[in-house]
């Protein structure tokens, strides 16, 4: 299985040096909700899908963000954050960001390709960047961010049988979105919408 994900992933994402063009493909937390046509001005952000090649299994690395954070506290996410003036690339946004966070260093990691932009109700253009990660890695996570790590099986995750819609209610209306619980960790919103927008990238 791990080497058909890994054609795919090569063949089928967007090349690093055009993930900056306007014309790029993007998907939001508004795709399940279609009657909501409202975003906030879209800041700049980049993200990274580390894709840890285990021996039994590909799997997807994820944080659970502190919940002394500001941004998000409690919720599962990529590592990733917002694009600084001193970033050259939406991919030295995400390796510098995956550096401070959790501390997996560069040389761990082969970044392969982004797929479509992501835009987030809370204001975000996000830029998701996929890498294959070797393991032996060993991670130094900032607390002050992240409270800890974990990894999901990207058989898992690449099931559209698990990816759930749900709804609730925000601002008085009800708005859905996709959910992919996995063994107590509850990935959702934005994060799931990523990995939603990547499973049909690779294979619809």
């Amino acid at each position: 299985m791990s080497a058909s994900i890994e054609f795919l992933l090569r063949t089928r994402l967007d090349p690093l040096d055009i993930v900056a063009d306007e014309t790029a493909r993007t998907r939001s937390d508004n795709d399940l909700n279609p009657d909501w046509d409202n975003h906030p001005e879209q800041r700049p952000a980049a993200v990274l899908a580390p894709i840890v090649k285990r021996p039994e299994g590909w799997t997807m690395l994820f944080t659970e963000r502190s919940v002394e954070t500001p941004a998000h506290p409690g919720q599962i996410s990529f590592p990733g954050g917002r694009v600084q003036a001193s970033d050259t690339s939406a991919l030295d946004t995400a390796l510098r960001e995956t550096w401070e966070e959790i501390g997996l260093e560069r040389r761990f990691i082969e970044p392969l390709g982004a797929w479509d932009r992501y835009d987030t109700i809370t204001g975000y253009r996000v830029t998701p960047i996929v890498a294959l990660v070797e393991p032996g890695f060993e991670l130094k996570l900032d607390p002050r961010e992240v409270a800890r790590v974990f990894e999901a099986p990207l058989a898992f995750l690449f099931d559209p049988a698990n990816h759930e819609k749900r709804e609730a209610l925000w601002q008085g209306r009800t708005r859905y979105y996709y959910a992919m619980p996995w063994q107590g960790h509850n990935i959702w919103g934005a994060t799931a919408g990523m990995i939603r927008a990547l499973y049909e990238r690779l294979y619809v």
